[in-house]
């Protein structure tokens, strides 16, 4: 980050559309162009893998696949792979929210119909060659899932366990199945690079986020058990979460397996650096989800109901950040470092010399001193107006604050109706020391609870599916974000 810049938080599929999903089509490029009308430089996405369980990104069967349903049927119908008539049965009524059982039953069918007319199998075969580290292992995977309706854990065990003669039959028998799914990755990254040079073309950089764990149920888990807290049956001896903090009271029992750091230290390096290679060909910034678990990290038992039941790992620690600055040394990394921190972990943080988030839903103690506080906050920090985990600034202010905290940061932000909170707690993060200042665009709009991504803890049809409609990124909105922008120095 090169001097004071700002930018905005929108998943890809909360862009607006008629297809049920945000995609990389056309709808985001219009987005990057309210971005620059706006002068903003950033925009940060939420992971690109495929959703798991609860349809959380965080929860993938794949730390580097594409997620299909991103794809722009828009772009696929030019190729001619997909017809008017289909585009237009591949409508959702819904605009304001992803319905994921819906995407389930209509989209994989429909692409399929794409890749039975793409003759074009040599780029399919180039593109297979470039990505041979995870690509045949994830088209297998994906393919043996489909065929079997299963979870890993559930599959034969000569399947599981990887014998050399199942693996041989299955390659063959599901050869169709397995090719769809290197079409599906190869249009995914064809249409994403297309979508980043567009961005970068118009000064804006995109900040990626990486998800520390994957899913027990993930092509990484079946391919690379070794590196992996794993019982004889290939099951997860512990897996992740947290203690309680300021997201939850109970902390969080997010059921990831858990590296095998100690047994398999110069693997995961490896396979971190090679991690850390295809984020770098993905984004020109990158925010690592819970980046205190390279520290220490919470191990729950495998079995155990409560995320209380667990206890503190040590993690890789500086050394794995020293390989990664070494492999990847031009990709600009953010630390997620939000949570219940002790004195060691924030000391690990700041030896790492990487810029870490203030919040400023949270900053408004009425009592105490916050490090939230934009006038608190350090110039090497992003500041965010609230995440994608967090309340919208509005449902914040008037249905989580307490009394006095909605008075302070009304006072401090000097909130006023008329202007809307959103513009106000925009104005209080832009005007902060940060070199880098971003908001949800919920905030931007001043929007509530009902556009809010993820209440962590729970699942459910509310989370991971707000959509924005097109009428919200006009010109009025981008002239006033233009504004503050200008007032504030960030653009």
């Amino acid at each position: 980050m090169k001097g004071r810049s700002s930018g905005i938080l929108l998943p890809i599929f909360s862009l607006p559309g008629a297809y049920g999903i945000g995609s990389l089509g056309g709808e985001a490029r219009r987005f990057i162009d309210f971005l620059a009308d706006a002068h903003q430089h950033v925009w940060q996405i939420l992971p690109l893998v495929p959703t798991g369980s609860g349809d959380s990104p965080y929860m993938s069967p794949s730390a580097f696949a594409g997620n299909p349903w991103f794809l722009d049927l828009e772009d696929l119908a030019a190729l001619g792979l997909l017809t008017r008539e289909e585009l237009s049965a591949a409508r959702c009524p819904d605009p304001d929210h992803v319905d994921y059982a819906w995407l389930h039953a209509t989209r994989l069918p429909l692409l399929r119909r794409a890749w039975t007319r793409d003759s074009d199998r040599a780029s399919r075969t180039a593109f297979l060659e470039s990505q041979s580290d995870w690509l045949p292992d994830h088209a297998l995977f994906c393919a043996l899932h489909d065929h079997l309706g299963q979870p890993l854990d559930q599959w034969p065990d000569v399947i599981r366990r990887r014998e050399p003669d199942a693996l041989n039959r299955c390659r063959r028998d599901l050869a169709d199945e397995i090719d769809f799914q290197i079409f599906l990755q190869y249009h995914f990254f064809r249409q994403w690079r297309s979508l980043k040079a567009y961005a970068n073309d118009r000064d804006i950089s995109i900040l990626g986020d990486l998800p520390i764990y994957v899913s027990a149920d993930s092509a990484q888990v079946w391919a690379r058990p070794e590196l992996f807290q794993l019982d004889e049956d290939f099951l997860p001896s512990a897996v992740a979460g947290v203690p309680p903090d300021a997201f939850s009271e109970v902390g969080q029992h997010w059921g990831n397996p858990l590296y095998d750091w100690a047994g398999h230290r110069e693997a995961l390096f490896l396979w971190w650096g090679e991690r850390m290679k295809n984020a770098a060909l993905l984004y020109d910034m990158v925010r690592i989800d819970h980046f205190r678990g390279f520290h220490t990290y919470w191990s729950i038992p495998a079995g155990a109901e409560h995320a209380l039941e667990g206890h503190w790992e040590p993690g890789p620690g500086q050394a794995l950040l020293n390989y990664l600055s070494a492999e990847v040394p031009k990709l600009e990394l953010i630390a997620e470092d939000l949570g219940d921190l002790d004195e060691s972990t924030r000391e690990f943080i700041a030896r790492s010399g990487l810029p870490g988030m203030k919040i400023l839903v949270y900053a408004f103690d009425p009592v105490g001193e916050s490090a939230y506080l934009p006038h608190n906050c350090p110039r090497d920090a992003v500041i965010y107006t609230g995440t994608h985990d967090t309340p919208t600034f509005v449902q914040w202010l008037f249905d989580e604050a307490a009394p006095a905290e909605r008075e302070f940061a009304s006072c401090y932000l000097r909130l006023r109706a008329d202007e809307g909170f959103g513009w106000g707690a925009l104005c209080g993060a832009w005007m902060s020391p940060c070199r880098l200042a971003v908001a949800p665009l919920q905030d931007v709009l001043g929007l509530g609870a009902d556009a809010r991504i993820n209440a962590p803890g729970t699942m459910g049809p509310k989370n991971w599916s707000w959509r924005v409609r097109s009428a919200a990124l006009n010109s009025d909105v981008s002239s006033r974000l233009r504004e503050i922008t200008r007032t504030y120095r960030r653009g």
